[in-house]
């Protein structure tokens, strides 16, 4: 509670300080609270990072106006955020034992940001060739290897369903691979996040109010990003974590997925196609499998924008989670509770995956019977886990207009990606 107040805090005062348009700002932390100071100033800090935040866009500025180059659609808040310079004073604290925890919040704060600025960009600005550029950008820092898997690396590993889900679209679908591994002896967690970059529900459409909005469905994948690159610049020992984001547009074209369609996903299982709409679970689902059989993780961590149920049943102040380890669900649920992104646990049991019984192949990717979507939907993910410890992130109700927070503004909220982190910090103690 203390450092939800103190990121608050720090929220407020940056949006003040945005409001009086300040260069400079000496931020003064009460001495006494409890808590070691470096962890004082590190959440007290990340509220003011945080809530410094706005989107650039793409409105004229003074400077365009005037003739100068416009460079906003070259800027990226994860590189310089848009705050004023804050000088942090804690009484009886020296700077150097402050330094570190700073640097911290420094780091993941810009993380969180790139996260909201890959939300927040419109679709034809953030397609799956730009999360594959984005993948590659990131795997030049010196921790982190990456890959990207293309149309024609996609097909010959199987990754069918990917390939379905974009058939309809002329932007080709893409898998980006992010590993970090700082010792070989260190667990592994496998992170995949959903990269739909634009779904209007493909030839089951989504009505027309809203729809603009459906540039977040990418919001998982750039939590993954966002999480990749903190780990990379904190060193983080104690786990070795490989973040996959599978990209695509869901589009109705003349060659899109259709209901009553067969796919056979990567590993084997056939899926009935009930529901165009119901696109995220199919490019998940492959990239879990695809991700298992080639990693072998210690622990599986889905985040995904994947169903509207979520937001029906916890509207947009908590995430839901499904697993099938309790430890697990704990490490994230604690997390949460750290962080200010509050997960809410929801069962998952075989009364509910009798929901996606199919009558001509393995499974279906969608029940007639809505109910309980949330977590139908989970079970179809876990038909791709087998035994491995897995948790499902649906954070639907999260990602865009969270819970109005100082340090959190409307639109993309880069939800997840703390704690995530948290919890991979918390894996080696």
């Amino acid at each position: 509670a203390l450092f939800e107040a103190l990121r608050l805090c720090g929220g407020r005062i940056a949006r003040r300080l945005a409001d009086m348009k300040a260069v400079e700002a000496l931020v003064l932390c009460p001495p006494d609270l409890g808590v070691p100071p470096a962890d004082a100033a590190r959440e007290l800090a990340l509220g003011l990072a945080l809530g410094g935040y706005e989107f650039a866009g793409y409105k004229k500025d003074k400077d365009e106006k005037a003739g100068k180059e416009d460079k906003k659609d070259k800027k990226d808040a994860g590189d310089a955020p848009k705050t004023c310079r804050c000088f942090l004073a804690l009484d009886g604290a020296a700077a150097e034992d402050l330094a570190p925890a700073l640097a911290e919040a420094e780091i993941v704060a810009k993380a969180v940001l790139m996260a909201r600025d890959m939300g927040n960009e419109p679709a034809n600005r953030c397609a799956p060739a730009d999360l594959a550029a984005r993948c590659e950008k990131l795997g030049k820092l010196k921790k982190l290897k990456a890959d990207v898997l293309d149309k024609g690396d996609l097909k010959k590993q199987g990754l069918n369903a990917i390939l379905a889900v974009s058939a309809g679209s002329a932007q080709p679908p893409t898998l980006s691979v992010l590993e970090y591994r700082p010792a070989k002896k260190n667990p592994t967690v496998l992170l995949v996040g959903k990269g739909l970059t634009f779904d209007s529900g493909g030839i089951c459409a989504k009505p027309p109010a809203g729809l603009d909005e459906m540039k977040l469905d990418m919001c998982g994948g750039a939590a993954v990003f966002a999480v990749m690159r903190a780990l990379a610049e904190l060193g983080l020992p104690g786990v070795n974590v490989v973040g996959l984001v599978p990209a695509s547009e869901n589009l109705s074209g003349s060659a899109a997925l259709k209901p009553g369609d067969v796919v056979q996903h990567c590993g084997g299982i056939h899926a009935e196609i009930t529901n165009t709409d119901a696109e995220g679970r199919l490019i998940l689902a492959d990239a879990l499998a695809w991700g298992i059989a080639k990693y072998k993780p210690d622990a599986v961590i889905d985040i995904a924008t994947l169903t509207g149920a979520a937001i029906v049943g916890l509207g947009h102040h908590y995430s839901a989670l499904l697993s099938n380890d309790d430890g697990l669900a704990e490490r994230i649920l604690s997390a949460g509770r750290a962080t200010g992104e509050p997960f809410w646990r929801l069962p998952l049991g075989p009364e509910y995956r009798k929901q996606l019984e199919s009558k001509v192949a393995d499974i279906k990717n969608a029940p007639s019977d809505r109910s309980g979507g949330t977590i139908v939907a989970a079970c179809y993910l876990k038909e791709f886990v087998g035994d491995t410890p897995w948790a499902h992130l649906d954070i639907a109700g999260t990602a865009w207009n969270f819970t109005k927070k100082s340090y959190v503004p409307k639109g993309a909220s880069g939800v997840g990606a703390r704690a995530i982190l948290k919890a991979l910090a918390d894996w080696g103690r």
